[in-house]
Formats: structure tokens, C-alpha cells, sequence
């Protein structure tokens, strides 16, 4: 009788088990079993506000969170800065002023703006914001200039990108660097036009204009279904880019957006172009200040070193939070970048990538989150060098709850059919609960972030990251797709 009580027992333990599981849980493991991300490396962790585990598989296991990465840079910098943080940029000169002739030349200090130039609405109008500096001369008495507009982003040190970004990303839009002054974004836009197969494509650089730039071509026109690998080749060591790749001859003209190596140049040509053409007198050109802190003009020829100059006047960028907005709703690389060099810089006055990850970790210990289990190397994302677990993403995003500038990052977190989660539930009743942020790359697809409950507090804190799955991306998409569904449920 005993034997039979135990025997009963045993086989009752499994099926409660099974009874306790959640909905979430039944899924998760269904996809162990099969489906697109068996074999995959992935982890997931939900929990709800009280900490109960509502589904989990692999979660402490470290995996490339491609721009989940950005939760934690917009997050820290929004912690560190405070949501109302606006970027100055400065306008000032050298030399002396003559009868309103300034013999010396104007700077344009940069101290880490990303959206000067943007198209973004956030961006002051480039018209705009010329006729401030403009304005802060006419106060300062000057009317003409006897010298150069100089562009001046020497602040941040180092390499525009991390070490470890692919070099195809290099020539890309979304591998641009920031630097301390900054135009467009750092990018450059091509018109691009399939030719006869085998023939070179035709491009055309639409906007900004870089005059001091020597592009080549060495791009072809591929046979039909070949599709689209245009790549431009480039470095901020010298003026010279080549476009390479091909371009299917059944493709349709488009635009292509491509990395500009020389942001704090290009601005300074375009406010001396401005000045110019409102009637300015400037005997000079323009040029920039180099990394050994000379200035060079367009012949790219380093001269004497800058000098410190009198500050005249200065602009401000939009507020963070509205800069940590476009960040995560757009997954803007430039603007991540741009967020955690800041942070180096305001820390350590150092703006390389080691100083502003150490600035980082101050910021995580301050929330209460160990830094010693993961492994970060830019803001981004784009670097294969990040490693995270979904348990430490639960944790910082629990930490964020409790850091003054929540209100702002949750806000700044895109909703299903918003921004990259457009094709993501677009649909789906209720949607606006979901808070998450996206991250994809070559074989990776990731969600975390917040499901809010009916009294708008976060009832569920997630992170799901897929590694290594060899699926069509739709298909993994689909899949955490159901499981953010039944967590919401």
C-alpha cells in the first residue's frame, strides 16, 4: 500500500508541476524542443514587480545583446546627466577686433551636441542656429572676418569608433563616430543608380557637401536578384574614400547614407558658407583642429596649434530625454555614442572608450548593479564584444525603477508599431503596455524592457536574447512575439 502511495506520488509531483507552470514557462519550453531557436544559444528571464519568475531558460548565460545595449547607455546617461541635460556648443575667437574687423579666426567649440545639422525635430534648424552665432559676433562687434572659421572637436580623444566594429560598419551611416563637434550626424548622403551590368554604379554625394574630399568608384553594377553591398571605405586619416561593392541592375535608384569622417570640418565649412552668403566678408576658409590640436584647412596641411579662445555666446542641444528618446525608439547608433563618450568626458575629462566605460560603472554602482558580470565595449551595440545576461538585464532595468530619471527612460522606450518595433504586434490590443527595446545583428534578436499594468507601474520586467539562431529572422521575431504576448497576458 505504501509502495502504491509513493508510486502515486511520484508520478502526481511532475503534473503539479506542470499545473504551477505559467503559460510564458509551457511556451519557453516548447521552443527548447523545437521551432526556430532550437540549438540557438538564448536566454530569457521575466519576472513580475514582487520578483516572482515568471518564465526562464538560460538566464544567466552572457550573449551579445546587439542594441539592447542601449537601455543601459540611455539609462546611465539619463541617471548621470539628468533628464533636463541639454549639450552647450560654443561660438568664440582669437585674435583682436579692429573697427569690427576681427583679424584672428572664430571657433566652433564642440563639447559633445550629436544633433547639430540633424534632420531630427528635435535639432535646432540649421538656418537657426547659424543666425545665433551670427548674433553672438554682432554682440561681440564684429561685422567681417580676417581669418578662418574653425571647427573645433578636439575634445573627445581617440578614435571616432570602437576598435572592435566590423570594418565593413566603418563606411556606414550607423558605424559613425562622434566626435566632440559634429555635423549630420557624421554622415554623408550618396544618390545611388544601377548602370549596364558589369559598369560601374552611378553615385552622386547629394548632402553635406565636402569639397575637400577625393571619392572614388569602384563600385559595379550587378546582375539582377544580386541585391544591394555598397560600402564606403574611408578614415579621418586622409581625405579619401572609395566606394566599393555592387549595386543589382533591378534595383531602383535610391538614397544611401554613408559615414563622414570629418564632422567638425564639415560644420565649420558650412557656417563660413552661411556667412558668406549673407553678405559676410571672411578673408579666410575654413579648417578644424586635428588630434595633435593643430589646425588644418582643406588641404589637410596641420599648421600652428589652436589657441584657447574668447567664448562670445553659446547654443544648447534639445533636453536629454528627448535625445534618449530618438536613441531607443530609433536604435540611433550615433546618438549612443554620443551619450557615452559624454559621460567619459564629464567624468574624467577623458572622452576614449576605456575612460567613459569606467564612467559607466561608476553609474551602474550607483544604481545598485554590479558591472563584474558582464562585459561592455561601446554604447551602441554594434560591437560583437558586448556580453550580457537576460538576468542582468532584469536587474539593471529593476534598478532604473528607483533612479530619479525613470519616468524619463521609461518614456523614451518605444511601443509595439512604433519606431523598430514596427512590425512587432502592431495590432495587438493593449500594445502601449509593452515597453521594450529591440536589438538585432546577423543571427541576433533580442527584447527588454517593461509591461506596464493597468495602474501604469511595470507589472513585468523582461529580457529574451537569441544568439546563433540560423532561422529567417521573421520566424525567431514571431516566436518572442507569442512569448511578450502571454506575459502580458
Amino acid at each position: 500500500m505504501k509502495k502504491w502511495l509513493l508510486a502515486g506520488i511520484g508520478w502526481l509531483v511532475p503534473l503539479l508541476f506542470a499545473a504551477a507552470q505559467t503559460p510564458a514557462q509551457h511556451y519557453v519550453d516548447q521552443q527548447l524542443r523545437s521551432g526556430p531557436l532550437k540549438g540557438a544559444a538564448w536566454g530569457v528571464l521575466a519576472v513580475d514587480r514582487d520578483g516572482n519568475v515568471l518564465c526562464s531558460h538560460n538566464a544567466s548565460q552572457r550573449l551579445t545583446p546587439a542594441s539592447n545595449l542601449k537601455l543601459v547607455t540611455t539609462g546611465t546617461a539619463l541617471h548621470a546627466f539628468g533628464p533636463d541635460y541639454r549639450f552647450p556648443t560654443e561660438l568664440g575667437y582669437t585674435g583682436e577686433i579692429r573697427n569690427g574687423v576681427l583679424v584672428g579666426d572664430v571657433y566652433i567649440i564642440g563639447h559633445g551636441d550629436p544633433t547639430i545639422g540633424a534632420k531630427d525635430s528635435i535639432a535646432t534648424d540649421t538656418g537657426r542656429l547659424f543666425q545665433l552665432w551670427k548674433s553672438f559676433l554682432n554682440k561681440a562687434g564684429i561685422r567681417a572676418i580676417d581669418g578662418r572659421i574653425v571647427g573645433h572637436g578636439a575634445a573627445y580623444e581617440g578614435n571616432l569608433e570602437h576598435r572592435s566594429w566590423s570594418y565593413d560598419d566603418l563606411g556606414t551611416y550607423y558605424g559613425s563616430g562622434s566626435n566632440a563637434l559634429c555635423f549630420y550626424q557624421n554622415a554623408i548622403d550618396f544618390s545611388v543608380k544601377a548602370d549596364t551590368e558589369g559598369r560601374p554604379v552611378r553615385i552622386q554625394q547629394t548632402y553635406p557637401e565636402t569639397p575637400w574630399m577625393h571619392f572614388g568608384n569602384h563600385s559595379l553594377t550587378g546582375p539582377a536578384g544580386t541585391g544591394n553591398s555598397l560600402y564606403l571605405y574611408t578614415t579621418d586619416l586622409a581625405p579619401y574614400s572609395e566606394m566599393r561593392g555592387s549595386f543589382a541592375i533591378d534595383r531602383a535608384p535610391k538614397t544611401e547614407h554613408f559615414a563622414n569622417k570629418f564632422g567638425a570640418l564639415t560644420c565649420a565649412y558650412y557656417f563660413w558658407k552661411n556667412l558668406k552668403e549673407t553678405g559676410w566678408d571672411v578673408s579666410g576658409g575654413y579648417a578644424d583642429v586635428d588630434r595633435n590640436g593643430r589646425i588644418r584647412g582643406a588641404d589637410f596641411i596641420p599648421r600652428e596649434k589652436a589657441e584657447d579662445p574668447v567664448v562670445v555666446g553659446q547654443t544648447q542641444s534639445a533636453p536629454l530625454k528627448e535625445i534618449a528618446r530618438i536613441t531607443n525608439v530609433r536604435s540611433d547608433n550615433f546618438y549612443a555614442e554620443a551619450l557615452l563618450r559624454a559621460m567619459g568626458e564629464e567624468a574624467t575629462r577623458v572622452a576614449l572608450y576605456d575612460s567613459c566605460l569606467v564612467a559607466q560603472r561608476e553609474v551602474l554602482e550607483e544604481l545598485g548593479v554590479s558591472a563584474a558580470e558582464i562585459q561592455i565595449a561601446d554604447g551602441s551595440g554594434l560591437s560583437r564584444m558586448n556580453y550580457l545576461s537576460p538576468e542582468w538585464m532584469v536587474s539593471y532595468l529593476q534598478a532604473m525603477q528607483k533612479s530619479p530619471a525613470f519616468g524619463s527612460f521609461l518614456a523614451s522606450l518605444p511601443t509595439p508599431g512604433e519606431g523598430t518595433l514596427g512590425t512587432l504586434l502592431p495590432k495587438l490590443e493593449g500594445r502601449e503596455r509593452i515597453h521594450v527595446k529591440s536589438g538585432s545583428m546577423d543571427g541576433v534578436l533580442c527584447y527588454s524592457g517593461y509591461i506596464l499594468g493597468a495602474d501604469g507601474r511595470p507589472q513585468v520586467i523582461l529580457s529574451v536574447m537569441t544568439n546563433n539562431a540560423t532561422g529567417k529572422p521573421a520566424e525567431v521575431r514571431a516566436v518572442l512575439a507569442r512569448l511578450l504576448k502571454l506575459l502580458m497576458e
